[in-house]
């Protein structure tokens, strides 16, 4: 991906309505020209781990067209599934130390669960710009490398109440680092 001459870091910090930092937010960033499918990858590896009865991460994001592996590192089979609007799969029983994999084709929030371990629940994120990234314990994020001019930020978490759980706002990005602190709504 070719990076614009006057590109900046947007740092942003994602609190509640009482300061507390917001972890596993996603954020992501549109800008004036959009990235083509297919054209970005994320430096993370493109996977949703069982391991001690939970899905690591807990939050995922990839970008359109990604394919998702769910390795099994437990000693008990798993059953994934997801009823979301963006993406409608079932993956039958799979035990220790195998895995298998699914394609998500739709942008959009996916939740995911396992059909025998009803507290295993996780997320992924499905994107269609390569500026995104999700806050650490901190609230805190940095998406790199952001092409000035005007964007629209979207933050969305599994908790926030908002419809679909995310918000929006529109803000300008200059040539050089950009700060901002944006307040949800949890539920």
């Amino acid at each position: 991906m070719a990076v614009p001459a006057h590109a900046g870091d947007v740092r942003l910090r994602i609190v509640d309505g009482t300061g507390a930092p917001v972890r596993d937010a996603v954020v992501t960033i549109h800008t004036a020209r959009p990235a083509a499918a297919g054209s970005f990858k994320f430096p993370w590896a493109a996977a949703m781990t069982q391991r001690n009865v939970q899905f690591d991460p807990h939050v995922l994001i990839i970008p359109v067209g990604a394919v998702v592996t769910f390795p099994n590192f437990d000693k008990v089979r798993h059953h994934v599934y997801s009823f979301s609007k963006a993406a409608k799969f079932e993956i039958k029983l799979f035990g220790r130390d195998e895995s298998r994999s699914y394609t998500f084709k739709t942008a959009g929030a996916v939740a995911i669960g396992c059909n025998i371990h009803d507290a295993m629940t996780g997320f992924i994120k499905v994107v269609d710009t390569p500026y995104a990234n999700k806050t650490a314990g901190d609230g805190a994020t940095v998406i790199a490398s952001v092409p000035a001019g005007r964007t629209r930020i979207t933050v969305w978490h599994p908790r926030m109440r908002a419809k679909d759980q995310e918000s929006t706002l529109d803000l300008d990005v200059t040539a050089g680092d950009l700060s901002k602190l944006i307040t949800v709504s949890l539920k």
